[in-house]
Formats: structure tokens, sequence, C-alpha cells
């Protein structure tokens, strides 16, 4: 076997982490030894033993002259956990195999560097893009400190998000609605808009089996959030945040009561400064949003430039109206050369759905 096969197991290990470690990365770790897998981990949980621990400790014979494969470069500094170079160096691997180096700082090339001043050899860049396309999220968070931001929609295939009357219950089909819940359970926080409480009175819950809920975030500005809407009358169970730019104490008070955390955000075009938001998000620990706005939040943001990821859902349906909701209002461009662009397509097709998923690559405010 060679380095990329046991690379891609660790990779396929490192997956199981997914919507349980952030902010942390996603870490697969295989132990060989004599042309065998004698161990192999990954990071858990959030707060948990890291992968090449895990690893370790799972070894059937002793891993003294192993090769370890490993997603990511070791961390090499004290966290919720120890060095996990320091547990490398005493468990008597020889060799150890890494699929992206780590932007962090605090390691970015120092586990490297201690491992090789212990007498271990170090092999880089082992399926490197699969490797960094596994934590893309924690990439952007670590160097940004900002959350990675995915904005989905789904409309019909003549663009609309709604019919002439409002209704978008349902656009697309089960299939869709399900992938949709799965990245609900991926991503940390869900953000919406008050009109999306207001109208459609959400839960905004990950509805799949050992799924996880994201935080739920509402931009506000005025605390304009309905006291009844189900958000509100869930926050105890399910962490909620409304960020507003509301001060008023009375006014706050029954949110508060009731288990909503606000989060007070400067007002940018009388709206919630949403560059400001990200910033506070990050602090709080956010590493991802997933935006399920309306046609006024999902162009504001893309026109403030939070915006990293965009998910279009496709559904082989026709609405028509002028004044059907479209997935972007807003002022919009004036001309073609204004355009916010994207790259990195990926299609997806999801029964009689497709998802199309694009990096964006123009995140520059259009102001």
């Amino acid at each position: 076997m060679n380095d990329e096969y046991y690379m891609s197991i660790a990779l396929a290990l490192a997956e199981k982490g997914c919507g349980l470690v952030n902010p942390n990365p996603m870490v697969g770790a295989v132990i060989v030894k004599d042309d065998q897998i004698i161990g192999q981990g990954y990071h858990e949980k959030f707060g948990g033993l890291h992968a090449e621990r895990n690893a370790i400790n799972s070894c059937t014979t002793s891993p003294i002259d192993s090769t370890l494969y490993v997603t990511l470069e070791p961390c090499c500094h004290w966290g919720k956990t120890s060095p996990c170079t320091e547990a490398i160096i005493k468990s008597g691997i020889k060799k150890v195999v890494i699929g992206s180096k780590d932007p962090n700082p605090l390691v970015s090339g120092k586990g490297i560097q201690i491992l090789q001043e212990n007498n271990i050899e170090v092999k880089e860049n082992i399926l490197e893009p699969q490797c960094n396309k596994l934590n893309q999220i924690f990439f952007h968070y670590i160097s940004t400190k900002k959350p990675f931001v995915v904005m989905k929609y789904a409309m019909t295939m003549d663009g609309k998000i709604a019919t002439v009357t409002g209704k978008s219950k349902w656009i697309t089909s089960d299939l869709a609605r399900l992938n949709v819940h799965k990245d609900r359970s991926k991503y940390s926080s869900i953000m919406v808009g008050v009109n999306t409480i207001i109208n459609d009175d959400p839960l905004l819950t990950c509805r799949i089996s050992s799924g996880i809920n994201p935080i739920r975030i509402i931009c506000d500005t005025n605390l304009r959030t309905p006291l009844e809407s189900k958000v509100v009358s869930t926050a105890k169970d399910t962490p909620t945040y409304i960020a507003t730019c509301c001060y008023d104490e009375e006014k706050q008070k029954p949110f508060i009561d009731m288990g909503c955390n606000l989060i007070h955000i400067n007002k940018k075009h009388n709206h919630v400064d949403l560059n400001e938001l990200m910033i506070k998000l990050g602090s709080m620990g956010v590493d991802s949003v997933f935006l399920e706005g309306g046609s006024t939040l999902n162009y504001s943001a893309i026109e403030c430039g939070i915006v990293n990821k965009i998910q279009a859902y496709i559904a082989p349906k026709i609405f028509g109206g002028s004044t059907a909701a479209t997935p972007l209002s807003g002022s919009g461009v004036k001309t073609t050369q204004e355009a916010f662009t994207l790259k990195d397509s990926n299609i997806t097709i999801l029964g009689d759905d497709i998802l199309i998923e694009c990096e964006v690559c123009n995140r520059c405010s259009q102001e």
C-alpha cells in the first residue's frame, strides 16, 4: 500500500468529526507498521483527545518504528489537551506523513520542526488538496478570526424563491431538504433575518437523527422578532442569538427572560452591520455561518463581502411573476463588470433537483 492509500483512510476518519469539533479542525490519523494498520483514530469532539493520541491509544501492538499518517500537521502547543508532538515522540513512531500544514500561527511549521529535531522523519503534502478542502472552514477561521459564511437558497428554474403571494413551501424535494439539514448539522450557526421569522416562523434546527442543532442567529435591527415565534419560545433549549441595534432595556427584557442572547451591533445603512457581527461571532468561537436569509439579507451579505460560498438549489418548476421574490434583491450592480464573480463550481444531482455550489472570489463591497 502507498502513502495515498493510508492518507485516504485518515481522511475518511477525519470526516467523522464533522460538526462535532468546531471550531477545531477535523483530523484523522492512521498508524502503520510492517504494512499493517495497528492503530487509527480521529478528533471526535471539541475538547477531546486529538486524532494522533486516539490513534496511539488504539494501537494493537507497539508503535515503535511505525509510520503515522495524519491529515493535519500535529499540534505542538498546549490547549485543551497537551501537544500531540509530545505524544508522538514518546510513542517511538519513526516517521510522520502529513496531509496539510496547520495555518494556526501557534503550530504552522513548528510541529514539523519539533518532530524533525527529535529524529522523526517527516513527509509532507500527501493528498494535500483533499486535506485542505476538508478543513476549509478551519483554515478560514484561524486565519481571519471570522466565520466562514455559506449562503444557501432554493429557487425555481426561473429564479424565484417564492410565488407572487409569498408562498415558498416547498420549492425543492424531500431529498434536497434532507441535504440542507445535513449541512445545518455541519455548520456551527444558522442565520436569518427578522422578516424570515415574521413570515415563516421557522424552527431553524437540524431535523435528522443524531444531527446537531446549530446556534440560531437572527439579524433584527429594531428588535421586531415576535415573542411567540418558535425560535424565541425554544431559546432555552437551542442557543438563540439576536443581533440588534436596539438598546431599549424594557424592550430587551422579555427576550432575555425567555432565554435569548442579545448581541448589540452598530447600524450601517439603517441595518445591522454584518461585518461587525462577523467579528463578534468569531470572537465567540463561531467558525461558520449557514445563511438561510431572504433576498434582502442575502444581498446585504454579499454586498458587504462576508459570503465565502454559495449553495443554490434549483427545482424543475416555474413560478413567474414580476414581483415574485428572487434570491437577492437590494440595489444590484449597474454593469456586468461589477458582478459578484464565483469560481470552482460543483454540481450535485438530488433527485429532480440540482445543487450548484460555488466559491465567491469577489467579496469586495460595491460601495
